[in-house]
């Protein structure tokens, strides 16, 4: 049966947010609250439906989960060239403060793409303790990330420059926003500030000592490895002491197909990691 999610706007001190809230459907004693922090740009819309099959999969098992808009995205207020990398770990901040008042639990991050990325800065930078951090394929990498992003742009301008170089080309869009320029790329207005934001966020880097942290990478089929990227995040996390626990999984990238796409062995996965934690 379909779990029905409860639409509501949560008010922050930079506007309101629109989330939704998916309560425990369990007769288990099962205590616990997710917030899903969605990826960046259309990767958000792409990802929607398996958010949702998440959402109403971990409350059948007996936890809240909040899905949350963050500032200039989705039907939250705000305009997309008015967010801030501060704004989205302020909402964060505040979304946590709702589903633990709520659930009476402590509460778990899970992000998907750059959104796990947030997931760490944020557990990071505002010393409190989650009980668990899920991250279904984290960008590795805010620069590389951003640069892939800024391609968009230069797959649109090389019909207009078909002599325009590729590096020439991601040069020339970096010194613009260099130089304080906002840039529309694929329908969304990137301002320099988010931009540096990004550019600055490399995953090695953001160490989190106060949390479980579930490592999910996306593989195009079985038996593949972890790739060389995650692998050398995963070697610098333990020389700090964190030993996260990590998990292949042979699936299609939903997030980035050309139409919406699913991934039920990534919904599986999930859930067997907290049916077997429970057990």
């Amino acid at each position: 049966m379909s779990i029905p999610a409860e639409p509501f706007f949560l008010k922050t001190d930079y506007g309101e947010r629109f989330c939704l809230f998916y309560p425990p459907r369990s007769s288990d004693e099962r205590s616990g609250a997710f917030i899903y922090i969605h990826p960046f740009g259309d990767e958000m819309n792409k990802s929607r439906r398996m958010a949702a099959m998440q959402a109403r999969a971990f409350a059948a098992m007996g936890f809240s989960v909040l899905q949350i808009d963050l500032f200039g995205c989705g039907d939250s207020s705000g305009e997309f060239r008015d967010a801030r990398w501060d704004i989205w770990k302020h909402d964060l901040s505040v979304a946590k403060r709702w589903i633990e008042n709520r659930a009476s639990s402590p509460a778990s991050l899970w992000g998907l793409r750059l959104g796990a990325l947030l997931a760490l800065d944020f557990a990071k930078s505002s010393g409190d303790s989650f009980d668990q951090i899920i991250l279904w394929q984290p960008v590795i990498n805010g620069e590389l990330f951003l640069n892939q992003f800024l391609r968009l742009q230069m797959a649109k301008e090389i019909f207009t420059d078909a002599g325009m170089e590729k590096t020439s080309g991601k040069n020339k869009l970096r010194n613009r926003l260099a130089n304080g320029e906002t840039l529309e790329i694929a329908g969304y207005e990137l301002t320099s500030s988010l931009a540096a934001a990004i550019d600055n966020l490399k995953a090695a880097e953001l160490i989190v000592t106060k949390g479980v942290i579930h490592w999910f990478e996306i593989a195009a089929e079985p038996g593949r490895s972890m790739g060389p990227a995650g692998t050398n995040v995963i070697t610098e996390w333990r020389r700090e002491g964190i030993d996260p626990y990590v998990y292949i999984v042979p699936c299609v990238p939903f997030w980035a197909t050309q139409e919406i796409s699913e991934c039920p062995e990534l919904v599986s996965a999930t859930l067997n990691v907290f049916a077997t934690a429970a057990s």
